[in-house]
């Protein structure tokens, strides 16, 4: 039979899965191996200059997952690989994903070894579902711990999401945006994020329309004409020219003048703001705004607060959007218990712990003060960050109404832990994860009987 690849490539989603997941749900089936397995996934490092990490992408993870399964053109591509036997690939056909699903909330902090998620279902089930998870998760908690960065650099001061051009596919740029919107950026300049998603949606004009016309003040006052609430673009030539030319037309229109701002785009932003808001305020346009955009990342944003430049709103792009000074996070889903048994790795620098876990967040008088990683079934003091979320493969709760709830979740969440982990500035210690007694017990009986070769099985 021959293979037609564009249903596969638009039908369903079952292929988002590394071939392996598929060569284990068939090796596992044949060795009879189907009892329930946890799958955890956590991060093992924290990336540089991060005081926390921001989990974020369970919302539409959770909504894979229910709708993983293998259409018609799936079968048929897996079935010309010729790898597959004609009975597990009808076996396929109703694979739907029936298992529990343990994570924390949208916008929790974590950090190193602490499960984000885990998966309780039978090990097949469990190991196809790995690249999917790591994709969903993994994307939008580093856009999301990247765009909290930005955000406690701006020290309060707006920051719009500029960066769906540059950013590494339409999925990423969706997703970005949305994971910027929970960790605090006010607005994206995507479209398709504002109608998928309810976030604001900002945007100003382009310097090929100034350059379009034969001045720059032709250009802004057909601007302000068709936009007359619109925020002005001035750097094109001169950026304090440009200033002096929106004063210019702002006196023409007198009280008429309903302009908002202006941006600028490129240059020494710290001096030509302080330009720029010397020549508005004088010709009294001190309500006007500045917005600054060109570049930006976190480090230059922090700079120029500290420096005092009059930016009211920062728009950032590229940086944010591809997490440049950390573009991946070094995040895995691993196996910790089959059959009832606790299972870890060993490996130099890889090792993990056995069994499902919980976290709980420790605080005193509202503020965060340490974690303590335990087995599910301890009962430690402090809240329990792990919350079921997913049974028999249908999820616990609706999705949410609406972003905006998930960020004022994640505002809440962020807002307790201490203030120098919240901030831009390195904490200057780690935050402190110590793991129970009964747990670290636990993996180091398992870590001698593995060595010893008495696992057991």
């Amino acid at each position: 039979m021959d293979f037609d690849g564009s249903e596969a490539a638009t039908a369903g989603s079952g292929l988002f899965a590394d071939l392996y997941e598929l060569t284990m749900l068939r090796a596992f089936g044949e060795c009879g191996m189907t009892e329930e397995a946890v799958f955890s996934l956590f991060v093992r490092n924290m990336p540089a200059d991060r005081n926390l990490l921001i989990a974020c992408g369970l919302d539409d993870v959770l909504a894979e997952i229910e709708r993983f399964r293998f259409s018609r053109g799936d079968i048929d591509y897996l079935r010309s690989l010729g790898m597959f036997s004609r009975e597990f690939l009808d076996g396929m056909r109703e694979f739907r994903f029936r298992g529990d699903v343990y994570a924390m909330a949208e916008g929790t902090p974590f950090f190193p070894d602490e499960p984000i998620l885990e998966v309780a279902a039978p090990i097949g089930q469990g190991q196809i579902l790995e690249t999917l998870i790591l994709n969903q998760i993994g994307l939008q908690s580093i856009l999301a711990s990247k765009a909290h960065r930005v955000v406690a650099a701006a020290s309060g001061r707006q920051v719009m999401d500029f960066g769906a051009r540059r950013a590494q596919g339409f999925d990423a740029a969706l997703k970005g945006a949305r994971a910027f919107a929970i960790a605090g950026v006010g607005g994206t300049s995507l479209l398709a994020a504002g109608e998928r998603y309810g976030i604001p949606v900002t945007g100003t004009m382009a310097h090929s329309f100034v350059e379009a016309f034969a001045s720059e003040a032709e250009a802004l006052a057909a601007m302000m004409r068709i936009y007359p609430r619109t925020v002005l673009l001035v750097d094109t030539y001169d950026s304090l020219q440009g200033v002096r030319n929106v004063v210019a037309l702002a006196k023409s229109l007198g009280s008429d003048c309903r302009l908002t701002g202006v941006r600028l785009d490129s240059g020494d932003l710290d001096a030509l703001s302080r330009g720029a808001r010397s020549i508005l305020d004088d010709a009294g346009l001190g309500r006007l705004k500045i917005i600054a955009s060109g570049g930006l990342t976190e480090f230059r944003i922090d700079a120029l607060v500290r420096a005092g430049a009059p930016i009211d709103i920062f728009g950032v792009g590229t940086d944010m959007s591809v997490s440049g000074d950390a573009p991946s996070l070094d995040i895995v889903y691993k196996l910790t218990e089959y059959a009832g048994a606790g299972r870890m790795k060993l490996s130099s620098l890889k090792s993990t712990m056995p069994g499902r876990k919980q976290v709980f967040r420790q605080e005193v008088d509202g503020v965060a003060v340490r974690d303590v990683l335990a087995s599910a079934d301890e009962s430690c003091a402090g809240t329990p960050l792990l919350q079921p979320v997913m049974r028999r493969g249908a999820r616990l709760s609706p999705p949410a109404a609406s972003l905006s709830a998930v960020r004022d979740q994640a505002m809440r969440l962020i807002g307790k832990m201490p203030p120098e982990f919240r901030a831009f500035a390195a904490a200057g210690r780690a935050y402190p994860v110590v793991v129970s007694d009964r747990l670290r017990e636990k993996t180091q009986a398992l870590r001698d009987s593995l060595l010893s070769g008495k696992a057991a099985s």
